[in-house]
């Protein structure tokens, strides 16, 4: 037995240096691209090709801290082709969500929208769990903000729905076990997606407006002033978006929860 256990902690210690050394490179690539490209990108007239830059840097930070915690996590089973194909097309999904499906309020400056990219972001999260759901969300919304005017929210973006992401699926399939039989279930499905749903958007309409006061005002350089109109106007546009994201996302995930079982297409979670 305990021959059986070194064998097994011999790949995970492994694992577990590899993840820390691309997080630490990640994290010091980060640094030095933000430090570099800051001052062009905060000019007034700087444009997205000045920005993307910034914003990268700043995601390739986030990145360089999240792999490393993900990677000393044990693993259960190595993931599926399944999952990594539902994962890109719900990140596909999340990126159509916010591109083609919003609508533009100018802030001053910057801008907050109106939008679903929500909906496949906690949608991701009920058929994929936490973690390949709030990835999927985090990859296709900071694509989409990096391809459209929202260049600098990126970071924010990323971080924030890799946490609804996060806190759906835990609450979803550690809770309430939505994706085992019925007589598992502690309530009803659908109780059970709303529930999941509403803790996942609950925490965005607290932290979006929160984190993005203090993004815009300690990174971005925006007055105080302005960050405190933006935050109370992004909270309504966030309260907006997080009732329609509950209702749509517990819609569809019942509504295709049977049909993706039926055909072998829902993930074992």
């Amino acid at each position: 037995m305990k021959e059986k256990e070194m064998k097994e902690r011999i790949p995970n210690n492994k694992k577990k240096w590899v993840t820390m050394g691309i997080g630490v490179t990640l994290l010091v690539l980060g640094v030095v691209l933000t430090l570099v490209t800051r001052a062009g990108a905060l000019a007034e007239e700087a444009g997205n090709g000045a920005k993307i830059p910034f914003a990268l840097g700043l995601i390739m930070i986030l990145v360089g801290i999240v792999v490393p915690i993900i990677g000393s996590l044990p693993e259960k089973k190595a993931t599926d082709v399944r999952t990594l194909s539902l994962a890109a097309l719900f990140a596909a999904l999340c990126y159509i969500g916010f591109t083609y499906c919003k609508i533009d309020i100018p802030v001053g400056m910057e801008k907050t929208a109106f939008h679903l990219g929500n909906v496949f972001c906690v949608l991701a999260a009920l058929f994929l769990g936490g973690l390949w759901g709030g990835m999927a969300g985090a990859v296709g919304m900071t694509i989409a903000d990096l391809t459209t005017a929202y260049v600098t929210s990126a970071p924010k973006t990323f971080l924030l729905k890799l946490c609804i992401g996060l806190i759906t699926g835990f609450v979803a399939h550690k809770i309430f076990k939505i994706s085992q039989d019925k007589e598992d279930r502690k309530i009803p499905l659908t109780a059970a997606t709303v529930i999941s749903c509403a803790a996942g958007m609950g925490f965005n309409i607290v932290a979006d407006p929160l984190v993005g006061y203090f993004y815009k005002m300690y990174v971005l350089g925006v007055p105080q002033e302005a960050a405190n109109i933006w935050a109370k106007i992004g909270a309504i546009t966030t309260s907006v978006n997080a009732v329609v994201a509950v209702i749509a996302a517990t819609v569809l995930y019942v509504a295709l929860r049977k049909a993706m079982k039926r055909t072998n297409l829902l993930p074992k979670l």
